[in-house]
């Protein structure tokens, strides 16, 4: 099979070993003295090494909620080795920090002066950004072509930083770094993928494009999530689920809904350090209910792609397929507590991603989603 080479946001190098393209994406970017951005596993199981990358500098603190304090961090990094672009290998933590490190080169702090909420968006330059080229090792996030960047901010909360200028210039996705995932992860992030392609298909915008992208993204991820698990080193099913990865970041531009208006603030809660797929996946049975009667022709469209009968099968399916993979089921699992989740029904409702959900919510619908997904 011939790689892939697709025009759609950005460069995407799509295929097995496709890595091999990174110092000839990095000599066409005129990037001859790169950052790297990762997590200590990487370079602990030796991928980064396998690479064969040569940076002049390393930042490999990245957590699993890339904070505003670690984009600092790296920042340093690529200031005092005097870096001339980036490249994230890792997960979506590692690409959305690095991206926000990036934005910091040449833009001033604090971060949420660019938080699309605060009015951030106008004040991205791309002419200001470096160059980053995307790695990812997970088959999750789609943030290797996704126009955002998920950042714990100084003042404690969550929040996006979204332009299209934020879209790395060129993303390697090479199914072979996928196959090092443990189970768990495998899980939890084609969770997140398949949220997205959920999400992006019921957002109410008209974009029929993204709606065929969401759609097969969402059918491969479903029929290649539990084989990836049980065959991890199945290149296959590895190129499969991250095909989904890809087509839930290339329809980003829909807009996302509840799920993620609802995960996002549970992501800043440093106490519990929570996994972002693993929200999703809690979350999403309890979503597709609420938008049931809001969403019926594409819910039925999904139905019809995953053979089953209509919309109202759709929660209890997806709550069986996070109960099959091992995650948790509810945020109680997950040492959520009553306290915790009292303060954020607000900060959901005010989460961009509550906008193109296709029911209109209110803090009293984020409040009782809250205390569903806790009790199970």
């Amino acid at each position: 099979m011939m790689q892939a080479n697709i025009k759609y946001l950005t460069n995407v190098h799509f295929d097995v070993d496709a890595a091999a393209v990174l110092p000839a994406l990095l000599a066409d970017l005129n990037v001859a003295r790169p950052l790297l951005v990762t997590d200590p596993t990487l370079i602990e199981i030796g991928l980064i090494e396998r690479l064969g990358l040569k940076p002049v500098a390393i930042y490999d603190q990245v957590r699993t909620n890339p904070t505003e304090a670690g984009a600092r961090e790296a920042l340093e990094q690529y200031r005092s080795h005097d870096c001339d672009g980036t490249v994230a290998v890792g997960g979506g933590s590692s690409i959305d920090l690095a991206k926000a490190a990036g934005l910091l080169v040449e833009h001033e702090p604090p971060l949420s002066n660019y938080a699309l909420i605060h009015g951030g968006a106008e004040r991205i330059r791309g002419d200001r950004l470096p160059p980053l080229i995307a790695v990812p090792t997970t088959a999750g996030s789609g943030s290797e072509v996704g126009r955002a960047a998920l950042v714990t901010l100084d003042t404690g909360r969550k929040l996006a930083l979204i332009n299209p200028k934020l879209i790395p210039d060129a993303a390697v996705c090479d199914p072979r770094l996928t196959c090092s995932m443990p189970a768990g992860l495998t899980a939890a992030t084609g969770m997140d993928a398949l949220s997205h392609c959920v999400e992006n298909l019921c957002s109410p915008d008209d974009n029929p494009i993204a709606d065929a992208i969401a759609i097969d993204g969402l059918e491969r991820g479903w029929h290649h999530l539990r084989r990836a698990i049980d065959h991890p080193n199945d290149l296959e099913h590895r190129r499969e689920m991250m095909v989904c990865a890809l087509a839930g970041g290339m329809t980003f531009q829909k807009g996302l809904g509840a799920v993620h208006a609802l995960s996002h603030p549970l992501g800043a809660l440093e106490r519990l350090n929570l996994h972002h797929g693993t929200l999703n996946a809690i979350f999403l049975s309890h979503v597709l209910e609420f938008n049931l009667d809001a969403c019926q022709e594409k819910m039925q469209m999904m139905a019809d792609r995953l053979g089953l009968t209509g919309p109202a099968d759709l929660p209890g399916a997806f709550a069986d397929l996070v109960r099959d993979l091992g995650l948790p089921t509810s945020l109680g699992a997950m040492g959520v507590t009553a306290d915790d989740l009292r303060p954020l029904a607000e900060h959901a409702l005010a989460d961009h991603c509550s906008q193109s959900n296709p029911r209109p919510m209110t803090v009293e619908d984020c409040a009782a989603l809250y205390e569903r997904a806790r009790s199970g």
